[in-house]
């Protein structure tokens, strides 16, 4: 059944209520009356409404909801996932990246150095050559990508594409986009 099927089922205020009153427990249309305060009539009415849709079933002689019909609804007719961009116009790279990189940030850091190496040389990327950052404002771009920032910091002058003196950083290292 399509969303939209699902949702002119319940677009009426009379099914909306018995749906919901079937929800939480309700089990015959009397109950379902009692709990709604509608009209008997109008509970049947909407009761064969949405039996006919799929949206609940007799068994055994009580009205029971079927609320996986939602989620057949959304798997059967979900659109299609946003093709990811790719942080990196070489492949390897980018999927190294994709492993890594989520919604901006570093999930984990790889354990392989060649792998690291790429992570770190994106996040250089983050530094503009020739400008000299204070210790503050490079924690400050560095928290933006991993937690454990002062490991990061270390990590980018170990590998040489930053270097640093009496608390001032630049880049020196790693591909600069001209």
């Amino acid at each position: 059944m399509r969303p939209e099927a699902l949702c002119g089922l319940l677009a009426e205020p009379d099914r909306l209520t018995t749906f919901a009153a079937v929800v939480l427990g309700a089990a015959t249309p009397s109950e379902v009356a009692a709990r709604t305060g509608l009209p008997a009539r109008q509970v049947v009415v909407a009761l064969r409404r949405l039996e006919s849709g799929g949206l609940v079933a007799s068994v055994d002689g009580r009205i029971v909801a079927e609320a996986n019909v939602f989620k057949e609804a959304v798997r059967e007719h979900a659109p299609a996932p946003a093709a990811e961009e790719d942080l990196d116009p070489d492949r390897a790279k980018a999927a190294v990246l994709r492993v890594f990189v989520r919604d901006g940030r570093i999930v984990n850091m790889p354990a392989a150095r060649g792998k690291r190496r790429i992570i770190l040389e994106h996040i250089a990327a983050s530094f503009e050559p020739g400008v000299r950052y204070p210790e503050r404002a490079v924690d400050a771009i560095l928290r933006a990508w991993y937690d454990d920032h002062a490991s990061l910091r270390r990590y980018l002058i170990d590998e040489g594409l930053m270097s640093r003196e009496d608390g001032i950083y630049w880049r020196s290292g790693g591909y600069v986009e001209v």
